[in-house]
């Protein structure tokens, strides 16, 4: 049951930013451009989503920052909620309710190049989607939702959890006519983080695909059954996107990553883990249906993310 906020001024939000305060709620921080393109992507200039978006600067329902990365000495403006942008959204019931909270100093920080990064991502399924005549809208993904992977600790962040950088959900009409609704965990890569490190979060989606919690070990009556169950149909499939470096630098680190997975027993005796690496420049090139994904298991050949199922060993 939701109720009104207190003290937020729902009275001055227009029906276009009740569209954009829970977009950027969910996707905790956006560029102009970003925004431009999922909300008024009919206009040349985002002149109106400007003068939105300082109104609900001014009324303190978001916040900007300048982007630290901004070339050629322009400077582009990075959005975010403000607590109290967050009370509007919640009490809307537009989208889940997450406990993070994004502020100016997080904003500014390093982390906007990754989190611009993830929502790219999920901005090129969406072209491709409208392209294809398919289903992936501006809140079809999902940044870092936890999955527990172990009993213990509930620290968020701690090796009790498994956190994607996004869930993505996609549906596909076939050339048969036939609907295919697919998910995605997706890991965005820019070459910033030690293929170790990666290779070990790979081990813990492994971990996440056979793990059963306490309570469920317990039943006797109807059998083992895994954690994610309760969340997914089918188990998602994992695809890594990678940036930041050039073209032979990301194929060292695909063939780095595959070798690191052939030596896990949790990803190569598994199964169940469907995983593969692509590149955000021919992901975006030449969309998701293409073979443009290497499977971290088993021959190295391009395949197809969505429609060919990965082999494994």
């Amino acid at each position: 049951m939701s109720h009104p906020p207190a003290e937020a001024p729902t009275g001055s939000v227009s029906r276009f930013s009740q569209r954009l305060l829970p977009l950027l709620y969910q996707h905790r921080l956006m560029s102009t451009s970003q925004l431009h393109y999922l909300l008024t992507p009919h206009t040349k200039r985002p002149e109106y989503l400007l003068r939105q978006l300082r109104h609900l600067r001014t009324t303190g329902l978001v916040e900007s920052v300048d982007r630290r990365a901004s070339r050629l000495g322009n400077c582009e403006l990075l959005w975010h909620v403000t607590a109290a942008g967050c009370e509007v959204v919640e009490a809307s019931s537009a989208v889940t309710t997450r406990s993070y909270r994004m502020s100016t100093r997080a904003a500014a920080s390093q982390l906007q190049e990754h989190t611009l990064a993830v929502v790219d991502t999920g901005i090129t399924f969406t072209k491709w989607a409208e392209h294809l005549g398919d289903e992936c809208g501006a809140l079809d993904w999902e940044p870092e939702l936890a999955h527990r992977v172990r009993e213990g600790d509930s620290r968020m962040g701690d090796d009790a959890f498994l956190v994607p950088d996004a869930v993505l959900r996609y549906t596909h009409t076939t050339q048969e006519g036939r609907r295919q609704m697919l998910t995605f965990f997706l890991e965005v890569d820019r070459a910033t983080m030690q293929v170790a490190r990666l290779g070990q979060k790979l081990s813990t989606y492994a971990r996440y695909a056979t793990y059963t919690p306490l309570a469920g070990r317990r039943r006797q009556a109807r059998g083992v059954r895994e954690a994610w169950r309760d969340r997914y149909p089918v188990f998602p499939r994992l695809l890594i996107v990678l940036s930041g470096a050039g073209p032979a630098a990301l194929a060292r680190r695909t063939t780095d990553l595959r070798a690191l997975a052939a030596v896990d027993p949790r990803l190569s005796q598994g199964g169940l883990l469907r995983a593969g690496v692509t590149t955000a420049e021919l992901l975006k090139e030449k969309g998701p249906f293409a073979p443009v994904v290497t499977p971290l298991l088993g021959p190295p050949e391009l395949t197809n993310v969505l429609l060919t199922p990965f082999q494994t060993t």
